[in-house]
């Protein structure tokens, strides 16, 4: 455990002491200590900015959109793949749908690119039939559901393994009592597989919770020329912009800093809701 327990100590707690340039006028050439302390300062032109609160919309319209069309993916595909009494067939749907998770973001947008792109595969094939094309890639009003789209093509067959392992530990008894007992598919779903992976679907949501404001900074970044910042800009890449481009730093730490506290308070809340609801949570 020691390599994992000292990264963790280095490269996130122990980073957690940068985070006092959010409350500086941070300048590299003086310093962590001597650039000049402002307090609250960088907050109040963070909540000033309306490039700020914009990049927070388009941040909470993708992750919202990912919670409610990416999270159940992974549970279904768990199921199909369940139900699949073939160990051989199973095994190569598992393989090709783990696949993409181990893509980097760089390719799997040159994917999308020469499939659904101006020149791509796709207008190619509608030029040849004299039908008329459209640029999906490029296409602002389309970029949402396209990054949705790409996280669920990526990302779906990974998320399968929870949920597997979990299916795995109900007792086939009980099936086997349900159909006894005349319960349907829909009904052995409902009584008896929901209620043995409802923790497990409580854990994985509250996790999801607390990371819903990170949608992809390599994937947005990637994108983001295409369509443009005002439907592409979210909190991850108005800070590299504002911080590491334009060398604002305090001000991007403390949008940072903001985002780290809003994460934190949702699995709190969400954690609470969790134990009223008789599930164990995160913690205790």
């Amino acid at each position: 455990m020691l390599p994992g327990l000292a990264y963790f100590l280095l490269f996130h707690y122990g980073a957690l002491a940068g985070n006092v340039i959010a409350f500086k006028e941070y300048v590299p050439f003086d310093g962590l200590w001597g650039s000049p302390w402002v307090g609250f300062g960088n907050f109040r032109r963070m909540f000033e900015d309306d490039e700020f609160w914009a990049a927070v919309l388009n941040t909470l319209w993708i992750a919202v959109l990912q919670l409610v069309f990416y999270f159940p993916v992974p549970l279904a595909l768990a199921l199909l793949l369940h139900s699949l009494t073939w160990s051989s067939v199973r095994r190569f749907v598992q393989s090709v749908a783990y696949l993409p998770h181990f893509i980097s973001w760089v390719i799997v947008v040159a994917l999308f690119q020469q499939v659904l792109g101006d020149t791509g595969l796709l207008n190619s094939g509608l030029g040849d039939l004299g039908v008329h094309t459209v640029d999906i890639i490029g296409n602002p009003d389309a970029f949402r559901p396209l990054v949705v789209a790409q996280v669920i093509w990526k990302d779906a067959g990974w998320g399968t393994i929870i949920f597997l392992a979990a299916l795995a530990q109900v007792d086939e008894q009980q099936y086997e009592a349900a159909a006894i007992d005349g319960a349907g598919p829909w009904r052995r779903f409902w009584h008896v597989t929901l209620p043995a992976i409802r923790p497990v679907i409580v854990l994985l949501l509250i996790m999801r919770l607390g990371d819903i404001l990170s949608v992809g900074f390599e994937q947005m970044l990637l994108q983001r020329d295409a369509v443009g910042p005002e439907s592409a800009e979210i909190i991850d890449t108005f800070v590299y912009y504002r911080g590491i481009v334009g060398g604002d730093y305090g001000f991007a730490a403390a949008a940072g800093l903001f985002k780290g506290l809003i994460g934190a308070l949702l699995v709190y809340a969400a954690n609470k809701v969790a134990h009223r609801l008789g599930e164990q949570g995160v913690y205790r």
